[in-house]
């Protein structure tokens, strides 16, 4: 069986076409990240695409000389997206199955440095899209999300999509048009500052950690939404997200009351905010992940992930 792209790249030699085929797909490994992640939003799920793609790419190469494929990263692009769309199903299967709220893995960076903390093997995963997005995203076809994320994250053309999809130009440009206007109707395009991101997020976390529900009051708008991903591990989160900010407010105060021991909080940035993430000693237990209000002044969305599954990437700064 092939071997990984760093196992095949340890022992080849620069004049061996299967050095060259291991060179080209590390090259291009963080594009096919960063294109199935937000197509999944699933770190594991990503890998074990990448995996494949990569088995795909080197069996291509073994049967065939590499100077046939004329633009290596359409073909990577290709063989990773349709790898990625066939995962959607069993991902599919999954859900049926899920207890609780599911949300995407999130991808943890250091604040300071933007860089993975310990993870010095990979680059910052700059095209990943924020927390909230990605939900949005999961309410759109397998299809539709495709398009989204190589036209509107990545800027592909629509008839190169049509290539990789093999699909028409003109069917691409109606799975735009319809992702377009659905993540448009659940997504406003305003972004508050970052300042003023990680302002609100300390005050938040005060507040939830704190148990305090008159400031968790004042901090949550009134049609704010709390998603808790467990996983059903634990007993602190619903089978459905919670709406509403009185809801909200009880709900975060009662679960930092059953806390036996106070968190190390680190700030950190995922999927690109600003957030939240708490450690018992080097072992993580939540990220906090805020969406905030048009003007920047409350919480709308509260992204809680406490799976410990989805968590296990997550390593503490030194």
């Amino acid at each position: 069986m092939a071997g990984t792209p760093d196992e095949s790249a340890a022992t080849g030699r620069a004049d061996d076409p299967a050095y060259d085929a291991t060179r080209l797909f590390a090259g291009h490994r963080e594009l096919l990240f960063s294109v199935v992640y937000n197509m999944l939003g699933s770190v594991a799920d990503t890998e074990d695409v990448l995996q494949e793609t990569w088995l795909s790419w080197s069996g291509k190469n073994s049967r065939a000389p590499l100077a046939e494929i004329g633009n290596p990263r359409a073909y990577l692009v290709r063989v990773a997206v349709n790898h990625a769309l066939a995962r959607r199903a069993a991902i599919a299967v999954r859900r049926e199955t899920y207890v609780g709220p599911w949300l995407p893995e999130p991808l943890v960076t250091d604040t300071a440095t933007g860089s993975v903390p310990d993870t010095a093997d990979q680059a910052v995963r700059a095209d990943s899209v924020s927390m909230a997005l990605l939900v949005v995203l999961e309410t759109l076809t397998p299809l539709e999300r495709a398009v989204f994320v190589l036209h509107e994250v990545f800027g592909y053309p629509h008839t190169e999509i049509a290539g990789v999809l093999d699909r028409s130009p003109a069917s691409v440009r109606q799975l735009a048009h319809r992702a377009r206007a659905h993540v448009r109707a659940r997504r406003p395009r305003y972004r508050a500052h970052p300042r003023v991101r990680r302002e609100a997020t300390e005050r938040f976390v005060a507040a939830a950690l704190g148990g305090d529900i008159g400031a968790l009051m004042e901090i949550l708008a009134p049609d704010v939404t709390v998603w808790i991903d467990s996983g059903g591990a634990g007993s602190g989160a619903g089978s459905r997200p919670v709406h509403g900010r009185e809801k909200a407010a009880r709900m975060l105060a009662g679960y930092a009351t059953r806390r036996t021991e106070d968190p190390d909080i680190r700030y950190r940035r995922v999927n690109g905010d600003d957030a939240a993430v708490l450690f018992t000693g080097d072992t993580p237990y939540a990220v906090m992940v805020m969406d905030l209000t048009p003007d920047g002044d409350q919480v709308s969305d509260v992204y809680l992930v406490t799976d410990p599954a989805k968590l296990a990437h997550v390593r503490r700064a030194r």
